[in-house]
């Protein structure tokens, strides 16, 4: 069991390698211009996403002003009907206004 955990000095030496391999190869990327520009370009994608988010959430509250703006228009639109009831009891009052002593014509004062 020991020697199954113990690491030959000639694998030790290849996952060395490897991995100073790796760490150099890492470095070389961060280090290059468009390395760069990628990250400056990620950081402005970035930027634009949040303004589209922030403008997605307010259309929600648009389209509920909208629904409560359509509905009123709708309302609006409709034809206004006069009820019956209201219509004849104007006509009666007018008609037993019309019969009152007070309204009727006054004689001029010699």
């Amino acid at each position: 069991m020991v020697r199954a955990m113990a690491q030959s000095p000639k694998q030790k030496d290849l996952l060395t390698r490897l991995s100073d391999a790796g760490e150099e190869a890492i470095s070389r990327v961060a280090s290059s211009p468009t390395t760069s520009r990628l990250f400056e370009s990620i950081g402005s994608m970035r930027e634009r996403v949040d303004d589209l988010q922030r403008k997605v959430r307010g259309l929600d509250a648009l389209e509920k002003r909208v629904a409560v703006l359509e509905k009123r228009v709708d309302e609006l639109a409709k034809p206004k009907r006069a009820t019956t009831s209201r219509s004849r009891g104007s006509t009666a009052r007018k008609s037993t206004g019309a019969s009152s002593p007070s309204t009727s014509p006054k004689t001029p004062e010699s």
